[in-house]
């Protein structure tokens, strides 16, 4: 059975079944070519190396803004996904009493840069999830008429359950607050398009289903937001001609790279650019067809193995990502046995966290499947698809 991502462009496929990219991506054959040519230019050639590089920056945060649906000028190139939450939650005009809505699952890359501004006099409050999920009539009843910002991930890191970001949004601007998205969970594996859903700020790190490398992330902003948000982190090269080293008084870029500060990671920024291109040519919506296939393969096996599922499973909310449990077994141990059968997943106290991309396929599926049915006698009612 073919797959939407050629497995010829994943070198791993040749030595394990990697169903992990909610932690680590992996890069495809022709990102690290694209690498591998810059590594070669800066090592002979320094400056005159990386020169081309830099010169193709604005053709980077364009290929970035394309994948949303956003423009260059609104894409910022960052290091990591909480940097774009730092720079939102700094760079907003905050008053005391003021309120960010968050649930109380998120990762700790978007809890972290919030709980900051509470030495503002800024309120954190947090939707208990264990009562609801984030939908739009749980997030009608959280706000508040101090809330201004709703930070939510687009999917849970933990379980996957997936945030309808269009029916939010609504209720979010309903009442004056903007809606900002940790995308990390989800980009490359779905589409997004921000305009449609009136996403005011999203920021994502690249390194996990972008399939880009560690350390590059990107930000963006709704356009009217340029100018509410503060440079609460300037560098050098926030300045409007960057190159005029000794004009300290002059304006500062007028459009995202502002937020950039000093010397970007030129080539985490081509690696994202050079996978988002192989993720363009298999097409996204393909890519999230197939993902969402494996999943649904998973838990049906894993329901006739009497598995316990963590995730919320349902036409909305479905993601790459699903967490289990094998009730009377500790998932740290079984996790530890399907590493050693070659399938590479997340195991935590609380279950075994699966994630396949576009490139992966049934047989892989298949042998976490037989793998976890070998792991333990105990498992008899297990019966392989």
């Amino acid at each position: 059975m073919s797959t939407p991502l050629p497995r010829a462009e994943f070198a791993v496929t040749g030595h394990c079944a990697y169903l992990n990219h909610a932690a680590v991506g992996v890069l495809p054959r022709s990102t690290r070519e694209a690498i591998d040519g810059f590594v070669d230019a800066h090592a002979q050639g320094g400056v005159l190396g990386v020169l081309p590089y830099e010169q193709r920056l604005p053709e980077f945060r364009a290929r970035i803004g394309a994948a949303i649906n956003a423009a260059g000028s609104q894409i910022a190139i960052l290091r990591n996904t909480g940097d774009g939450a730092t720079i939102l939650a700094q760079g907003l005009d905050w008053r005391e009493g003021d309120e960010v809505l968050l649930c109380d699952d998120e990762f700790p890359s978007n809890v972290y840069p919030w709980l900051a501004l509470r030495r503002r006099g800024v309120v954190v409050r947090f939707v208990e999830t264990a009562r609801g999920r984030l939908e739009p009539d749980v997030l009608r009843r959280s706000l508040s008429s101090r809330t201004r910002v709703v930070a939510l991930s687009w999917v849970s890191f933990s379980d996957g359950y997936r945030h309808d970001l269009a029916a939010l949004a609504q209720v979010a601007h309903k009442d004056g607050a903007l809606l900002v998205v940790d995308a990390i969970q989800g980009l490359g594996a779905f589409p997004l398009d921000v305009a449609a859903m009136e996403i005011d700020a999203l920021y994502a790190g690249g390194a996990k289903w972008l399939l880009a490398l560690q350390g590059v992330s990107f930000l963006y902003l709704r356009a009217d937001l340029l100018d509410r948000v503060g440079l609460a982190l300037p560098g050098w090269r926030s300045a409007e001609q960057m190159w005029d080293f000794l004009d300290y008084e002059q304006p500062m870029r007028s459009d995202a790279s502002r937020y950039e500060g000093g010397t970007p990671n030129l080539v985490g920024a081509l690696s994202l650019a050079s996978s988002l291109d192989l993720l363009e040519r298999s097409g996204i919506e393909a890519i999230a067809r197939h993902i969402l296939s494996l999943g649904d393969r998973l838990c049906e096996g894993l329901q006739r193995a009497g598995a316990r599922l963590s995730t919320i499973r349902g036409p909305r909310c479905s993601s790459g990502i699903v967490t289990f449990s094998i009730p009377g077994f500790d998932s740290v141990e079984l996790g530890r046995m399907l590493a050693q059968a070659g399938v590479v997943t997340t195991w935590r106290p609380n279950g075994i966290r699966v994630s396949p991309h576009g490139y992966s396929n049934a047989a892989e599926i298949d042998l976490l499947l037989d793998a976890l049915a070998d792991a333990g006698e105990g498992i008899r009612c297990f019966t392989s698809p």
